[in-house]
This record gives C-alpha cells, sequence and structure tokens, in this order.
C-alpha cells in the first residue's frame, strides 16, 4: 500500500562493533535510586511506575563523538538525569525477572532530559507529565554495547559531571527495582519487542543545564556519552 504522506525516519542508535539498533519505543522509570527518591520528596521502595517517551525523541550519540541538543521551549529548568539504558532484543509479556536477561541485547549510556518545572506544575495540578519528559531531544544516547560481550550489568559506578564539574554519581548496585525485576514488571504491563529501549532511572545530584553547558555522563563498562546544550 502507497503510504500518502513521506514515511517518518525510524530512530536508531548505533552499536559498539558496527550496525545499528532501530528503536520501537522509549519505557522510562520513575525514583528508582533511594538518593533520587528522597531529593524528589519521596521515600521506600514503593511499586515501579513507568512513563514513556517518543522514540524520536532519541539523539543517537556515536562513540567518542559529542551530540547536540537545543535548549527546549517553554521551559525555564532543564535537568539531566543520567541512566544506564537497556535495549530489549527479544520480545515476550510475563517475562519472569530470572529470564529477563535472555531478553537483553545489550546497554547503553542514556540521559533523561526533563522540563522539571513543566513536570513539577503538571503533579500539581494532577494531570499527566508527558509535557516534562517526552519532548523533543529528550532522550541523548550512546552507543549500544552487546550483552552477549559486557555480560550481565548489576553493579559499576554511574556519573554525570558538567563543564568538568562532578553533579551525579552512584553504582548501579543501588537501583531499587534491579533490571530484571523492571523487565519483569514492564512485560506484565505491556508486551515487549525487539527495539524497545528501556531508561532505568537516575541517581541523586539531578539539575539544571544551561545553553552552553556541556555534560559527560559514563557508566563504567559502557565507555561515556557527551552532549552539550545549544
Amino acid at each position: 500500500m502507497n503510504a500518502v504522506i513521506p514515511a517518518p525516519a525510524q530512530a536508531t542508535v548505533p552499536v559498539a562493533g558496527g550496525g545499528v539498533f532501530p528503536v520501537r519505543r522509549i519505557y522510562c522509570v520513575g525514583r528508582n535510586y533511594v538518593e533520587h527518591a528522597q531529593e524528589m520528596g519521596f521515600t521506600g521502595r514503593e511499586p515501579p511506575f513507568f512513563f514513556m517517551k517518543p522514540a524520536d525523541a532519541v539523539v543517537a550519540v556515536a562513540e567518542g563523538e559529542t551530540g547536540v541538543i537545543d535548549y527546549p521551549s517553554l521551559t525555564q529548568n532543564l535537568h539531566h538525569e543520567i541512566e544506564l539504558v537497556v535495549a530489549i532484543g527479544a520480545g515476550g509479556r510475563d517475562i519472569a525477572a530470572a529470564d529477563a536477561f535472555k531478553h537483553i541485547y545489550g546497554y547503553a549510556v542514556g540521559l533523561d532530559m526533563t522540563r522539571r518545572d513543566l513536570q513539577g506544575e503538571m503533579k500539581k495540578q494532577g494531570r499527566p507529565w508527558c509535557i516534562g519528559k517526552g519532548f523533543d531531544q529528550s532522550a541523548p544516547i550512546g552507543p549500544i554495547h552487546a550483552a552477549s560481550a559486557s555480560g550481565e550489568l548489576s553493579r559499576g559506578a554511574i556519573t554525570l559531571a558538567v563543564n568538568g564539574q562532578p553533579r551525579q554519581a552512584g553504582d548501579l548496585s543501588q537501583l531499587i527495582w534491579k533490571v530484571g525485576e523492571i523487565i519483569e514488571h514492564l512485560s506484565r504491563a505491556w508486551v515487549l519487542a525487539p527495539g524497545d529501549l528501556i531508561f532505568t532511572g537516575t541517581p541523586a545530584g539531578v539539575a539544571a543545564v544551561l545553553a552552553g553547558d556541556v555534560m559527560l555522563g559514563a557508566i563504567e563498562g559502557l565507555g561515556s556519552l557527551r552532549v552539550a546544550v545549544r
């Protein structure tokens, strides 16, 4: 069947060693490190909850390059959130946590950029906060590293600096809901499929960036992600 308008470009992420990973959906886990939950005004191991970003929010950054995002409209409080990203290679529903690793293609370093002022206003009004999370260029991501090479990632330093000054620092072992548990819960609510990305949550230290700032995020074993704001 002929398309009546030009088909949109497929969002892709480079894969370390060659090739690209086509993106289907982006799922994100909220408040998944204790100290970050506390800085957002919450405590404890609450049930996991999720939000989504559009696939075309991806800003793919090749290894050794500097990605560029535009300072978005409507906000005066753009925040960085450094996160481990899980790339799904085999789909399914009702996946047990113990079986989750079989469904993972690989891992990457990602940024969940957030219009914090808009998110906060929507929270106060009891309205959905997609406008604070799912905007254009809100999901910068570095190359995906195959899980067959990295093994299962359950620990390792996760950090972010802005203009050379440390902002966020944690360890993957501090995830409240571990990757397998995240996949278990997600696959009960949605059928996961190859091409899905899961942003797994951010450690404490989220803060604002301005036009001209350069963010450098890193996860042990996955390299770094460098993104400039213009």
